[in-house]
């Protein structure tokens, strides 16, 4: 690799990170510490990025050219090898003299050994902040040689509180009392319902074909053939059965049965390393049955798509599981650990959609309690039954578009809709 051409790149995406039109997320980041940004393909990982380095020269404590940006997937970097990695920096300190600049590396799976020279820079005190591959971040191996560097964290497609500013919707204190506000909130979520949080389709007139372009992508390029798997149709089948199961446990077993009667054999341990693929590229998350035994917690989850726009990929015209799918995605953001589980569903006797032990919170989910009798009163039923068992939790219900407080016993539960929830 020329040093010419690493100087060229440098100069290029230094121009590129300026002129991003930003729309401010809803994460923050210390800038004293490195991190590795993890999330599904098309989050906005390079943009979170761009947005860092945006900040710190907006705010004067960087030049705007104090700074590497580099994408490894720029055909310009191909055949760049770890041995050649340091010419990074001897082309910019050559350009722009000995301080140190703050490194952003792009995708920088695709350059075997990276993360030696990475936590190389960090020990010599760089600043550094890499996205790459989910599942060789996430890598024991990966963690190991970087030993407590770097911090990891989560990207998502957009929030609806970020979906607002995107279309510079202003909230107001007390915006939810002013009804023309809240009729604008309302039209912007029911787009932002159906179409999920992928920035990059917003202004699409087929959003479904972008959409369903980028779950072949993700399923393909992020799964199939990272993982060299030799049946793709199998992949296929279990994303869309899983699909069809949003709101139900999903069991192994019956996954299994399913796709052994389309002619496919698959194996127990085998599905499960499938989910696990789904869940290292950021497509899918699970939750456990808090009720369960410890075993039982690992065979039969909840399985949820991480954004509704993915979901409306399989779904049409079908509210009841997309409304709790974006319930999950929003818990998911705030609850989720790599370690000991913080967000549950539960199911012994009586079936709550969510359950936050910390919060000490019982969530039901449903379109419109007032749409039948029926409806009303599983989901109270339900509720109820876990209240009156477990006196330390409060219950909520959350709706698509209804709002009051149901005063039952020495009990109000709070009915909100989704739209003012999710601003909350």
């Amino acid at each position: 690799m020329e040093k010419q051409t690493i100087k060229y790149l440098i100069k290029d995406y230094q121009k590129m990170a300026r002129e991003i039109e930003y729309v401010q997320r809803d994460m923050e980041f210390d800038e004293n510490a490195n991190y590795i940004l993890i999330g599904v393909r098309r989050a906005g990982k390079s943009y979170m990025m761009y947005q860092d380095i945006y900040c710190q020269i907006l705010s004067g404590k960087i030049s705007a050219e104090r700074f590497v940006y580099l994408n490894f997937e720029d055909e310009r970097l191909c055949g760049i090898k770890k041995e050649e990695l340091n010419l990074i920096i001897e082309s910019y300190q050559e350009m722009y003299g000995m301080e140190k600049p703050y490194i952003y590396f792009d995708k920088i799976q695709n350059i075997d050994g990276w993360e030696k020279f990475v936590r190389r820079l960090a020990d010599m005190k760089y600043r550094i902040m890499v996205t790459g591959s989910n599942a060789k971040m996430l890598s024991s191996d990966i963690a190991t040689t970087l030993g407590g560097r770097f911090i990891p964290r989560y990207v998502y497609p957009f929030s609806f509180h970020e979906f607002t500013k995107f279309y510079s919707i202003e909230l107001n204190e007390n915006w939810e009392y002013d009804h023309g506000k809240c009729v604008s909130v309302f039209n912007a979520f029911e787009q932002y319902f159906e179409y999920g949080g992928f920035s990059e389709c917003y202004r699409l007139q087929n959003k479904i074909e972008y959409l369903n372009s980028l779950y072949q992508k993700i399923l393909l390029g992020d799964i199939v053939q990272r993982h060299q798997i030799r049946n793709p149709r199998v992949f296929r089948l279990l994303g869309k059965k899983t699909a069809e199961s949003i709101m139900q446990p999903v069991s192994l077993s019956r996954m299994k049965n399913i796709i052994q009667s389309t002619g496919d054999n698959v194996s127990f341990p085998l599905l499960k390393d499938y989910y696990d693929y789904m869940t290292d590229a950021c497509l899918i998350f699970e939750l456990p049955n808090m009720a369960s035994r410890l075993a039982q917690r690992e065979t039969i989850k909840k399985k949820y798509f991480i954004d509704n726009g993915i979901l409306r990929v399989f779904l049409t015209d079908n509210i009841s599981p997309m409304l709790e799918n974006l319930v999950a995605v929003t818990l998911f953001r705030k609850f989720r650990s790599d370690e000991e589980p913080r967000l549950f569903y539960y199911n012994k006797g009586v079936e709550i959609d969510f359950c936050i032990p910390e919060e000490k919170l019982a969530i039901q989910v449903s379109v419109d309690i007032s749409q039948s009798i029926d409806t009303y009163s599983r989901e109270m039923s339900s509720l109820l039954k876990f209240l009156d068992a477990n006196e330390e939790y409060s219950g909520l219900i959350i709706t698509y578009n209804q709002e009051k407080v149901i005063s039952t016993g020495n009990r109000d539960i709070n009915v909100v809709p989704i739209w003012k929830w999710l601003l909350k």
